[in-house]
């Protein structure tokens, strides 16, 4: 069996493949739903290849899709885009009009931005789960694990929020990628790259943790080495030393990960709360009668000065959460939200779990905040390795944190590709539970008995089968094909993975409502 990054990149590349094509399937067979979303009109008359692309990718410009095409296409127009950030629509414009620019006889703008989010997207999806294994190896210490978070993640039930023109793809590549690099002990890069992710979402933000917890690890580690010296001046200056490049680190990191976010919003304000500047670009007639009859608000001098802007901290993000999407403590509990909560449980259950387990598996470890070890711990033969690992518990942390802000101050619904966007964790514990729950895949099963469990399985003889079962075999497709012999806890979580997977590509590429 082909194991490693090769196998993980050519499941990625096939998922993604069959998500395009089912995508296109559903979108053609099944009328849009006439929903209450963000639709600009055209910018320009179609040409040639626009309904051809319209039908193939149609389906990834949907709900908050709008306002990504939008942007790259004519820039922050409206108060409520800047609820969007800037990274993914740069990208998507740069790629539109440098790579695809010879098409623009045959496709407007907006086609070739759909045609770029194809592009994009696709190579984010597998940069990212070639970033999650190489991560997984670094945390986890257990070659097979990684192997299977990295293969679940390429059936992700946010799929389809990391196939159409959101900025998930572009987020969770660049978060597994500069926590990969934090790892690996590159601080400078990972913490660019860190950076460049809170230009694509907000809760990037919650990465500074990331800056402030492994740096302070490794320094209490250099400071446990030189307890053990004998020169007490040596290590007085060693200690200083040690705490002078944490702190010069630490506050760097943070600051270059809060930048992005920060310029952002500095834009807003300077675009809503001063004076408009005269070389300021006009906004077209059809926009504004758009303005006038939806209530959105635009950049205007002669309309009051938005109430946001007279906080003592204006944050136009936090004000358009609160003020266009409700979004605050509790707000979100109500009767008829019990069907978005139920959509909402399996991740939220998983979340939970995780953060249970291995609090459980050694409480004394994590009451010292994963800082310091006990004596015992430390004259341990072997470190423990897995889900179990020392170096999981800020991934832990991180991930139980965007879940309760995430249960008690968001649209629950929305955890789903949160979490699935932003945190190892989901993958992590989904992988320690097909390992410790499922005897085909237990350490002591043997290839023997696995070869004659498939021999008592009914097999695809097609040529399709046998050309799937040669290019992507691997423990995840080798549970499918032997789904009857699995254990009901695999049937559960692989079962929620490509229920979701599929129905998210069914409702959200034709204007229903989803996660």
């Amino acid at each position: 069996m082909t194991m490693g990054m090769p196998c993980i990149l050519r499941f990625a590349v096939t998922t993604r493949l069959l998500s395009l094509l089912l995508q296109a399937l559903l979108n053609t067979a099944i009328p849009d739903h006439k929903a209450d979303a963000f639709s600009p009109p055209p910018a320009e008359n179609p040409l040639f290849l626009d309904p051809i692309t319209e039908v193939l990718f149609g389906g990834l410009g949907r709900w908050d899709a709008q306002h990504f095409l939008f942007i790259a296409e004519r820039g922050y127009v409206f108060e409520h885009n800047f609820a969007f950030f800037p990274l993914l629509p740069m990208v998507l414009r740069c790629v539109a009009a440098g790579l695809l620019w010879p098409l623009s006889a045959w496709l407007t703008l907006h086609g070739r931005l759909l045609l770029a989010v194809v592009l994009v997207n696709s190579a984010l999806f597998v940069l990212s789960a070639a970033a999650l294994y190489g991560l997984s190896r670094l945390v986890l210490q257990d070659r097979r694990l990684s192997l299977l978070s990295a293969l679940l993640y390429c059936l992700t039930p946010a799929n389809v929020f990391l196939m159409a023109a959101y900025a998930e793809s572009l987020f969770a590549a660049l978060t597994f990628g500069g926590l990969w690099l934090l790892e690996r002990g590159s601080t400078i890069k990972g913490c660019l790259v860190l950076g460049l992710a809170t230009g694509a979402r907000s809760n990037g933000l919650v990465n500074a943790g990331f800056l402030l917890y492994l740096p302070l690890q490794r320094a209490l580690c250099q400071v446990q080495k030189l307890s053990r010296e004998t020169m007490v001046k040596a290590r007085c200056l060693r200690y200083a030393w040690i705490a002078v490049h944490y702190t010069v680190t630490a506050a760097v990191g943070v600051f270059v990960i809060i930048l992005p976010f920060g310029v952002f919003q500095y834009y807003g304000y300077k675009m809503f709360c001063e004076q408009p500047s005269s070389t300021q670009e006009p906004i077209s007639p059809i926009l504004l009668t758009l303005a006038q009859v939806k209530g959105y608000r635009v950049p205007d001098a002669a309309s009051p000065v938005p109430p946001w802007c007279l906080k003592p901290l204006p944050l136009l993000y936090s004000y358009i959460q609160d003020a266009y999407w409700d979004v605050g403590f509790l707000r979100y509990f109500q009767f008829k939200q019990i069907p978005n909560f139920l959509l909402a449980l399996p991740i939220v259950t998983l979340g939970s779990l995780a953060a249970y387990v291995y609090v459980r598996a050694d409480q004394e470890y994590c009451l010292w905040l994963g800082l310091f070890n006990r004596d015992a711990k430390e004259k341990e033969e072997k470190p423990p390795s897995g889900f179990f690992s020392r170096k999981v518990y800020v991934y832990v942390v991180h991930a139980t944190v965007l879940l309760v802000s995430g249960f008690f101050c968001m649209h629950v619904q929305v955890l789903t590709r949160f979490l699935g966007s932003s945190s190892p964790v989901m993958y992590w514990i989904t992988a320690h539970l097909l390992v410790s729950q499922e005897p085909l895949l237990m350490e002591d099963h043997s290839s023997a008995s696995v070869k004659d469990k498939k021999e008592q399985m009914p097999m695809n003889h097609s040529l399709f089968g046998v050309v799937w079962t040669r290019l992507h075999q691997n423990p995840i497709t080798e549970l499918l094909n032997q789904w009857g012999a699995c254990s009901f806890q695999t049937h559960c979580i692989l079962g929620y993975f490509l229920s979701y997977w599929v129905i998210g590509l069914v409702l959200h590429c034709n204007f229903l409502p989803w996660t």
